[in-house]
């Protein structure tokens, strides 16, 4: 008996190690894939401590020791773009709620043919590249636009260059176009979310006489508020990472001056102005202070949910 245990408990073992080997070659490429694009370009760090030029060997560049990161104190565009990054983030941050509010609309919705529509065209803009979105935004609210034509005609004020070379609504032109790109595919997370709700606390509350508004106040947001504290804490750790394909489409000489984030302006140094290794000390710091905000977050988390991020 002890011996047939044995071997029942060994070709347990043995079909267990097939699984998981099985599982660690699906995820390989994207180990694979995670290692060359995250970690791999660590190693280009040690150009921060050279004098190094698009072009030239990096056995020609010229040791500098700390020079480049002495910049960073004479750098008078720096705190510029660290306020526009941190400005766009925070006005993201803000409008963090919408999307969960949204699921919460759609999901009141009966029609499963309406749903199905409203949820697929408003996901679909997120697969759309911002040089489509650009494209769309330029016939819209450029100078010779549609809603300048339109405003003409209607013998209402209209900017001089449009939505897009207004400087003083450039923030808020972003944001609505990052809206509008993102808000039905984070929306399909709290969808999700919802769905993991008990059914059960739905149909007791309804026997006891809970309206619609009832029951999203005292079921559905509370249900959605840990998926909301997650999200909001990763955010936080992302504070400074912008992105960088929607302000390089948007950018112009009128609106650089509140476009140009921190994300961009790593790509205007390094590749515009040749200032490869300072470009690469404003993105190992840029790197360092989100690692720094990832384990705050996370150290906010464990305080909060009792649950720690990572």
């Amino acid at each position: 008996m002890e011996k047939s245990n044995e071997r029942i408990l060994a070709v347990r073992r043995n079909r267990k190690r097939q699984k998981g080997m099985k599982y660690l070659l699906l995820a390989l490429p994207f180990l694979i894939f995670v290692f060359a694009f995250c970690y791999v370009p660590l190693f280009g760090w040690i150009y921060a401590f050279f004098d190094y030029k698009m072009g030239q060997r990096f056995s020609d560049a010229r040791f500098v020791g700390l020079a480049n990161f002495a910049k960073l104190l004479n750098d008078r565009d720096i705190l510029r773009v660290l306020r526009n990054t941190m400005v766009m983030s925070l006005l993201n941050i803000l409008c963090s709620p919408l999307p969960a509010l949204f699921a919460i609309m759609l999901n009141d919705i009966r029609s499963r043919k309406i749903k199905k529509f409203v949820q697929t065209t408003t996901t679909l803009p997120n697969f759309l590249s911002w040089i489509v979105v650009f494209g769309l935004a330029f016939s819209l609210f450029s100078s010779q636009g549609v809603v300048n034509g339109f405003l003409k005609q209607m013998n209402l004020p209209v900017s001089e260059f449009g939505l897009l070379g207004d400087g003083n609504n450039v923030w808020r032109f972003q944001l609505g176009l990052s809206i509008w790109k993102s808000l039905g595919w984070n929306t399909i997370i709290y969808m999700a979310a919802i769905t993991g709700i008990d059914t059960e606390l739905y149909d007791a509350a309804k026997v006891d006489g809970a309206g619609s508004l009832q029951l999203v106040r005292y079921i559905t947001a509370p249900g959605l508020i840990p998926t909301y504290l997650v999200l909001l804490l990763l955010s936080v750790g992302n504070l400074l990472n912008n992105g960088f394909d929607q302000y390089y489409m948007f950018w112009n000489s009128m609106v650089s001056d509140k476009i140009e984030v921190l994300d961009y302006y790593i790509y205007k140094l390094g590749f515009q102005s040749n200032q490869y290794s300072y470009s690469i000390v404003i993105g190992m710091l840029k790197s360092l202070v989100s690692v720094a905000l990832l384990f705050t977050a996370n150290k906010i988390s464990r305080r909060l949910r009792g649950n720690p991020l990572i």
